[in-house]
């Protein structure tokens, strides 16, 4: 594989602790979900923003591929942690479009097209749940 990018982080004190990027742009005090009186956010917070933001640039390039124009499209990533029958924990996603301009099977399509374009849908897929959602915005003609 052609490697584009990468980048690293560092985690210290789990999800009561501090994580930040290597290079010392962006770092986050955590707290466990299971806390609501402290300040800071959780890894599922940010597996949700990355994963919105990677799903919503791999929409925009499919949609290219396909020759669909949404006049609108924005993507919402649903992230959820639990617990397994076997004692374990995974993750639980919903995916969510919203766009514009475009016909309920054009978005289907979109959506489906893009899960197995997106990265973050390549790996987590066969791993974790995932729902996909579509909400269409009419447009009116005034």
């Amino acid at each position: 594989m052609k490697i584009f990018y990468s980048t690293s982080a560092t985690a210290v004190g789990g999800r009561s602790g501090h994580t930040q990027l290597d290079d010392g742009s962006l770092g986050f005090d955590l707290v466990s979900f299971q806390d609501k009186d402290k300040t800071g956010v959780n890894p599922e917070q940010l597996f949700a923003m990355g994963y919105a933001a990677c799903f919503d640039s791999a929409m925009n390039l499919v949609s290219g591929q396909l020759g669909i124009k949404p006049t609108s499209a924005k993507s919402k990533v649903g992230v959820g942690i639990g617990q397994k029958p076997d004692g374990t924990f995974s993750l639980d996603i919903d995916i969510t479009i919203e766009v514009g301009g475009i016909n309920e099977q054009q978005a289907r399509e979109l959506i489906e097209r893009t899960h197995q374009v997106c990265p973050y849908s390549n790996a987590i897929r066969g791993n974790v749940e995932t729902r996909l959602h579509v909400n269409l915005i009419q447009s009116f003609d005034l």
